[in-house]
Formats: C-alpha cells, structure tokens, sequence
C-alpha cells in the first residue's frame, strides 16, 4: 500500500456552512506498507519501508515466518508486482526451502486479494483527507489504525476459527 503525505482527497462532511481544510504539505513524500492477511483469523501482519522493493517484500515473508514459526508452510497470495518475482526474493525464499509457497493472481484482479479490502479501508478511514503535517504522524496513524483492527479482529467470536482436526 502506498502512503502519501499529501492527502488523497475524498468525499467527507461537514456541518452546513462550514468549509473542511485539506492540508497540502508541499513536496510530496511516501512510504510504503507491506501485509500479509490470515486467511483463518483476518489478522494482519506488516512491515514498513520508504521504498517499494524486494527487500520490503522480503522483510515481510520473514515476519509472517517468525509470527507463525510453527506453521509448516505459508502461503502467500499475491498480484504480479515486479518484487514478488525478481531474482533477490527467489534467492531468499529458496534458502527458505519448501516453507514459502507463492500464489499469483491473474493480472488486473485487485478484488480477488482480499487484502486489497484492507488498504481501501485504511485509505477510507485514514489517509484520505488527513490532515498531517509529517510523515511519522500520518504512519502513527496508520499503524495505531492496524493494531486497532487486529484487536478488533482477535476479539471477535464471530471471526475465531477453531483449528481443523486430521482425520485419523
């Protein structure tokens, strides 16, 4: 996802005759934010760099691993961006061995990763119509906006799975 400094500009509201200002801090600055949703719980694990690169992705795979060190493989569901695939993050996954296992969507299809609904609704909720000033307050936001979802996520009964029994 990408975070912006100066605000997307969306919809809102306001009581009548007042008028909302939308800050515009100048030179654009961005940040990038990397997650990975569970598919069971809706939990959401993420990283955060100032570029969008392999070794973003690959920070990523390696918190999802170290937040599920149990889990005997991971399955990563992912569109067709060029740090999925280069030769850095081949090169680390391989060290990882059979572990990673790597899903690519068709070209073009944000609604079928469901993470996508996450971005939109941090966008919704967070970056759109901000009104910070630096760039460390708005990627506060955004992550205090995540934690606050993930509790949300782990505290309700509706959303917990219980683990899959083997058949015998």
């Amino acid at each position: 996802m990408d975070v912006h400094l100066n605000p997307k500009v969306g919809p809102d509201w306001m009581l009548p005759g007042e008028r909302r200002e939308v800050v515009t801090p100048g030179n654009n600055q961005k940040r990038y934010v990397a997650g990975a949703l569970n598919s069971r719980t809706g939990e959401l694990t993420w990283v955060k760099g100032e570029r969008k690169t392999s070794a973003l992705f690959i920070e990523l795979v390696r918190a999802v691993s170290n937040a599920y060190p149990t889990a005997r493989r991971l399955h990563f569901i992912l569109d067709n961006a060029a740090t999925h695939s280069s030769r850095q993050t081949k090169q680390v996954l391989a060290q990882m061995g059979e572990r990673v296992v790597l899903h690519f969507l068709p070209p073009y299809c944000p609604e079928g990763n469901r993470i996508e609904r996450v971005w939109w609704d941090v966008h919704a909720n967070v970056t759109r119509n901000h009104r910070c000033k630096k760039m460390s307050a708005l990627m506060a936001e955004v992550d205090a906006y995540l934690e606050a979802r993930n509790a949300q996520q782990t505290s309700s009964p509706l959303l917990r799975v219980a683990p899959s029994r083997r058949a015998a």
